[in-house]
């Protein structure tokens, strides 16, 4: 009897052993990751400094609309053991939200609506031409601080945009590219890859971690920056294209007084970009789609042009015209140079060369930064100002023609600059400039107000195949006011965009343009 029992214990424990490995396997798969145990010590915090603290237990990133959520409520957790489940609605307040685990990422989203059967007076929902939207903001992961300027793409594709001031970001992609992925990306963090289809239809914001460098991967040295500016120099036949190429993209130039939109030009370009040779032949842009917005309200206040941005846009491109600031082979050389500090750019480690004029130069010159890759010496980045010490000299570089009543006075002007490889050759990516001013109404002592100009080109697509320069009467004239120009306007393909507030940033409709740029081909 004794022996019965024993084998029978045996051949139940065997069996438990068989299956509770299977158990435990069903329980690691799909939605039962929310069913996995983590531990909270009692916490009074915000729900978002919260659900961070569920990834940094879980490894798991989230993924919700901002505007379903609260990321500024104060919550209290008490201290408990909790399933990744509770733990989310114990932190949102909200057990009706969904949850879905996909890949590394958790979604939140709101409470399915109940189905219903179409009725024939039912009014389907409008398709948007089969585009979906992708929107949100980003910052940063520990301070919550909006992140300016920082690049999102599509992967593997030329699609992309940048966010404003405030880290808002918004692009309209059409439907094949809802099983694509995302990657977001800015300078001094790392970058974050999200899959399209996580995003759409929503607000998000989406946190960067800064990009920490391990001390031992980093050799400390001295580095005479002339010699990388050199370097940089001697490497331009290898690291950008020596064929020409045509590249498609976004043109916008404004006004804004006192903080009001007063004028926007907006433009889709072909530019013939001659190889980056020496004496290189001129760059050539021929127009394929214009529209121009004037505020009514402030029509009578468009009383200054600026010189042409798309002249600008094009000696921008600082490795084809090299500036003064780069002829650091001159011997009366008007610049100092500095070089002290290592940072990321796109997940490239680059030197930061830092260049002022001399105290003893008089004239309105250039200071600022230069990003210069530690192991190819391309040039990535550049930002840099007219020095705010001699701006007003520089007036004459700057207005084209003006009221004569009327006195312009520049007080800042900032170029950015960046570069980005493509079959691995260094293309012209982003140009913007910013131009403040001084108004002054001669003969009234309360005549004056702030004036704020600014132009940027976004590179959408690279053409290497059969370049040739367009023909004189294709071309452009770049050097003439562009708001100026005349142009045929296409409602078909404008049509779509007509809602987008003048003031709206370029961010918000480059990923629109960019998902048509197809449509201005021949």
């Amino acid at each position: 009897m004794k022996i019965m029992v024993r084998i029978f214990r045996f051949l139940f424990l065997c069996l438990w052993m068989l299956l509770f490995p299977a158990g435990l396997l069903r329980a690691e798969e799909g939605d039962d990751v929310l069913a996995r145990m983590i531990h909270f010590p009692k916490e009074k915090n915000t729900v978002y400094r919260l659900l961070d603290k569920v990834s940094e237990q879980t490894g798991f990133l989230f993924i919700y609309d901002s505007k379903l959520i609260d990321n500024e409520k104060t919550v209290h957790v008490p201290k408990g053991d909790y399933t990744i489940r509770q733990a989310i609605y114990l932190i949102v307040g909200n057990k009706k939200l969904n949850l879905r685990v996909i890949g590394d990422h958790i979604l939140i989203s709101g409470p399915q609506p109940v189905s219903q059967t179409a009725t024939p007076d039912t009014i389907p929902p409008k398709e948007t031409d089969s585009h979906f939207i992708v929107k949100g903001i980003l910052q940063d992961k520990q301070t919550n601080e909006p992140i300016e300027a920082g690049t999102i793409g599509v992967l593997n594709t030329s699609i992309g945009s940048i966010t404003n001031a405030n880290g808002e970001f918004r692009l309209t992609l059409p439907d094949s590219l809802r099983q694509s992925t995302l990657y977001f990306s800015h300078l001094g963090y790392e970058p974050h890859k999200i899959e399209t289809s996580l995003l759409a239809g929503q607000h998000t914001v989406i946190a960067l971690d800064a990009k920490m460098i391990p001390i031992q991967e980093v050799v400390v040295r001295i580095v005479n920056p002339l010699r990388l500016l050199h370097d940089m120099k001697e490497s331009i036949r290898k690291n950008y294209p020596q064929s020409p190429a045509y590249l498609t993209t976004f043109y916008r130039e404004g006004i804004e007084r006192k903080n009001k939109f007063v004028g926007l030009t907006e433009a889709v370009f072909k530019v013939y970009k001659s190889a980056y040779k020496h004496n290189p032949a001129p760059d050539q842009v021929k127009l394929l789609k214009m529209r121009r917005i004037i505020s009514q309200q402030e029509k009578d206040t468009l009383i200054a042009r600026m010189k042409s941005g798309i002249n600008a846009s094009l000696n921008l491109d600082l490795i084809k015209e090299l500036p003064d600031f780069l002829l650091t082979d001159e011997k009366a050389e008007p610049y100092m140079y500095a070089s002290t500090d290592i940072a990321v750019i796109d997940d490239r480690l680059a030197h930061v060369v830092y260049f002022d004029q001399k105290e003893n130069i008089n004239s309105a010159l250039y200071r600022g930064e230069l990003y210069i890759d530690t192991e190819n010496n391309a040039l990535l980045r550049a930002h840099f100002e007219i020095n705010p010490k001699h701006i007003k000299q520089a007036t004459g570089m700057l207005v084209e023609k003006k009221s004569r009543n009327l006195k312009i006075t520049p007080q800042k002007v900032t170029y950015t600059v960046t570069y980005k490889p493509y079959n691995g050759q260094y293309y012209i990516n982003h140009v913007r400039g910013d131009l403040f001013f001084k108004i002054k109404k001669r003969k009234q002592l309360f005549g004056t107000f702030p004036l704020h100009t600014w132009f940027e080109m976004v590179t959408c697509k690279i053409d290497t195949n059969q370049v040739s320069r367009f023909a004189r009467s294709e071309a452009l004239p770049t050097r003439t006011i562009f708001a100026e120009t005349q142009f045929a306007y296409d409602e078909k393909f404008w049509g779509n965009f007509n809602v987008i507030p003048p003031e709206e940033k370029l961010n918000e409709a480059i990923g629109k343009i960019s998902s048509k740029i197809e449509e201005t081909e021949e």
